[in-house]
């Protein structure tokens, strides 16, 4: 049996039922899925080189359909205020159909892994109807060595068939859409759907269930390695500068969105990036829009010009335009996707309030309480009817994809950070001198010089405050930075309006942190905010 190429259905993949396929392309390479996906007329070549597929009405994914079998192993395992239940019953009937429905089509197979690291790693075989969505898969996550393919082995399987229309009635979900995850038997069934991001975010959920369990932190961030081995996490929600600010020419890259923290340091779930590229330019991120150049990436509903020359900056499909790519193809990118325990860790937040400070030190009481809150903010007109800074709060900078409690993953990340001594800071790349409308975006040069202080170890020595609102450790003035903006409330003209913003986003806080008291410790609750208007 040849390792590529066109393999007896009733072979590879009658164990989940899908002898019925008229051909299945295993592990097509690149270039055959460039051939594929334009003769079946799914994908278009640009003027570069890369692939430009469309997704139709999906242009993200669809949480409000995504459902994981409630089963006498899931039961009491599943954070089921944040994850919505199908039975196993209605689970049959959907895979049934999805397999009657794959019968006499062409399908792609790729058998790849999540996770970086052998004794912790998810071997995947990914089911694709489209060519493309093969390919994507085949550059989000890590490829075996070809010598291994012939005895590989799937712990999970991911069936992507977005032809399929889910019956409500019949199988117990909400739409036609449906992202259902039998967590037990290591399957997951997405219909109804073209948008690639659901099968790599499917990876991410079942290693979030598997990995606590075995001591492992999973982590949705990114993260890098200075040249003396200084690792570092960047959490952060979408617009708070994650993928921007984990990018330095003078570190190397782990990875941009998926970790995992094991006892032998951190760890990279995937071998590729998916990367937004609404108003990319080469010159803001040159390596990213270097990716977008070449033949081998994916493009998802960016506009194409008549010469078919990508325009980033038309955001008439969506916001949400997205290019996938290999790790490989980022100059600085790490070819193991591993590094050693981190030294550092970073919470990203885009304060549109103005209140919190650029900067600032935590204990791991008060990581644990902004690792559970994983608060940012949107601004007006990035959503409608968004028209005043309104607060987000996505539990382990995550919600979305996490089936466990957050405490659990929470409990764990304290316990991590302890037993390594990692040093904690939130760093805020909102806004200063004003709420959004008022103030001023905080200067990108102040947060690298700020970020750049911070991984180097050189804020240990300094003159630190505590803030009076949150309670945690700001530093009064560092080298190169303007000793303004350390401080919001001095940056605010109105004393009165800053302290107002400040009492609101308090209590933001507090509300939402009380469906956590009770799962977390004294400590922790005690890293709780509570204004203390500053004086005069």
């Amino acid at each position: 049996m040849e390792k590529f190429g066109v393999h007896n259905p009733a072979t590879e993949l009658a164990t989940v039922g899908l002898g019925g396929a008229a051909s299945v392309r295993y592990n097509f390479s690149a270039a055959a899925l460039y051939e594929e996906a334009i003769r079946r007329g799914e994908a278009e070549l640009t003027a570069q080189g890369a692939l430009r597929a469309l997704t139709g009405q999906h242009t993200g994914r669809s949480p409000r359909d995504k459902f994981v079998v409630r089963d006498a192993n899931t039961d009491g395992e599943i954070w089921w205020d944040n994850n919505k239940p199908i039975s196993p019953e209605h689970f049959a009937l959907l895979r049934e159909d999805m397999l009657a429905h794959a019968a006499g089509k062409e399908l792609f197979v790729q058998d790849l892994v999540g996770g970086a690291e052998q004794g912790h790693a998810l071997p995947t075989r990914v089911v694709t109807e489209f060519a493309w969505h093969s390919l994507f898969i085949r550059n989000l996550l890590i490829r075996p060595e070809a010598a291994a393919l012939p005895t590989f082995v799937p712990k999970l399987t991911i069936i992507d068939l977005p032809s399929f229309k889910a019956d409500p009635a019949r199988h117990g979900c909400r739409s036609e859409t449906v992202i259902a995850c039998d967590l037990s038997n290591g399957l997951v069934l997405i219909g109804g759907t073209s948008y690639a991001g659901e099968m790599k975010k499917s990876v991410f959920t079942v290693l979030n269930y598997l990995l606590p369990a075995k001591g492992v932190m999973p982590m949705h961030c990114s993260a890098n390695v200075g040249p003396d081995g200084d690792a570092a996490v960047f959490f952060g929600l979408s617009g708070t500068g994650k993928t921007t600010l984990s990018a330095d020419p003078a570190r190397t890259l782990i990875g941009d969105d998926e970790h995992g923290w094991s006892e032998n340091g951190i760890f990279n779930f995937e071998g590729g990036c998916y990367a937004k590229t609404i108003r990319l330019s080469a010159e803001a991120e040159p390596e990213i829009y270097a990716t977008t150049q070449r033949f081998g990436t994916v493009l998802e509903n960016v506009v194409l010009n008549e010469g078919r020359e990508p325009n980033f900056d038309d955001g008439s499909l969506t916001e949400n335009t997205r290019c996938a790519y290999p790790m490989h193809f980022i100059p600085n990118a790490s070819e193991t996707g591993r590094a050693g325990h981190p030294k550092t860790i970073i919470m990203l937040t885009a304060d549109a309030f103005g209140v919190m400070p650029p900067i600032a030190r935590l204990t791991p009481d008060q990581a644990m309480y902004h690792f559970l809150s994983g608060y940012t903010a949107k601004v007006a007109g990035t959503e409608k009817g968004v028209v005043e800074p309104e607060a987000t709060f996505s539990t382990c900078f995550g919600a979305p994809f996490m089936p466990r409690h957050p405490a659990e993953y929470g409990n764990l990340l304290k316990e991590l950070i302890s037993r390594h001594g990692v040093q904690c800071w939130l760093v805020n790349t909102g806004w200063t001198g004003g709420a959004y409308g008022t103030g001023k975006r905080m200067p990108i040069k102040a947060t690298r010089a700020l970020l750049a202080a911070a991984l180097a170890g050189e804020l240990g020595n300094v003159e630190f405050r505590a803030d009076p609102n949150f309670g945690f450790a700001v530093p009064v003035s560092v080298k190169g930075v303007d000793g303004s903006i350390l401080d919001p409330r001095s940056t605010w003209a109105d004393k009165a309006a800053y302290d107002a913003q400040a009492e609101k986003l308090v209590s933001m806080f507090i509300a939402n942190f009380a469906k956590f008291e009770s799962h977390v410790d004294g400590g922790v609750r005690d890293a709780a905010p509570g204004v203390k208007v500053a004086a005069e």
